[in-house]
């Protein structure tokens, strides 16, 4: 009984979540075809500019933090190695968007040993040294990682993860406010409705794989690299929990999608590099 009603709560919950958002589409597709339409919150509820405002400032204090601790580009190879294939990767982010090349890009490298990078809304790149030394990546691999941060920040996915948050709130309080619901029922479906969207995180990751793909593509780098790439991952991730509960595809996933997108993207590797 009580999973029929869960079951009947999340389909309302769903439905208040769709109202609340709008239906948009952040980015073109490419070679790739990365092409689904995204439920955004309206933007006077939370707009594009919004978000990248607050991730700039919290940005910026990881910055001034890591300076103050005397752990931002110290370590000056790698810190030259990031930013040469930043260069190399922002131009081509006109094919997905062409107002992503005017974004105030920005690329540090964080002396911590975490295995750990990401691209924060508007172009804020933070590698941490960790990554790059602890799985003696290549350029090639740099740019694998690059790529896929840098496809999170395209498609808006931070904007993205908030406004399903928010719809999701919102459906909570409605169905609270109406007093047809009992708060175990509330509690299951708030644990529920987890579940159900981390399916969109994980299209989310596999969306970031395949833009990621065609960046580096598209910069010079060779697309494979990003096969070898997830191989070390899983190699020092010494396990991961299962896929249908992960907010990531598994390796074994991620490696078989970037293996059948591989030729999509090969011949703009083989273009890049004859112009070089």
């Amino acid at each position: 009984m009580m999973l029929k009603k869960l079951a009947v709560s999340g389909v309302i919950t769903t439905a208040l979540m769709t109202t609340a958002c709008q239906s948009v589409n952040t980015t073109s597709g490419g070679a790739i075809g990365v092409d689904r339409s995204q439920n955004m919150a309206p933007s006077w509820l939370l707009s594009e500019k919004q978000v990248e405002l607050s991730a700039a400032e919290s940005y910026a204090k990881e910055v001034a933090k890591a300076r103050q601790q005397n752990r931002l580009n110290t370590d000056t190879r790698n810190t030259q190695r990031i930013n040469a294939i930043a260069k190399r990767l922002i131009p081509h982010t006109a094919t997905f968007r062409p107002d992503a090349v005017r974004w105030q890009w920005e690329v540090n490298l964080e002396s911590r040993d975490e295995l750990n990078a990401y691209c924060a809304p508007g172009g804020k790149i933070m590698f941490f040294t960790g990554i790059i030394n602890r799985l003696s990546l290549t350029d090639d691999e740099i740019a694998a990682i690059m790529g896929h941060e840098m496809a999170h920040a395209l498609r808006e996915h931070g904007r993205e993860a908030m406004s399903r948050e928010m719809a999701k709130q919102m459906g909570m309080n409605v169905l609270a406010m109406s007093g047809k619901v009992g708060g175990q029922t509330l509690q299951l479906l708030d644990q529920g409705t987890g579940v159900f969207m981390l399916k969109y995180s994980r299209e989310n990751e596999t969306e970031a794989d395949r833009i990621g793909l065609e960046l580096m593509a598209r910069g010079g780098y060779d697309p494979t690299a990003a096969i070898s790439l997830w191989r070390k991952m899983a190699a020092a991730s010494g396990g991961e929990p299962p896929a249908w509960l992960s907010t990531h595809p598994s390796n074994q996933g991620r490696q078989k999608d970037l293996s059948d997108k591989i030729p999509l993207v090969m011949p703009l590797y083989q273009q890049a590099k004859k112009g070089r």
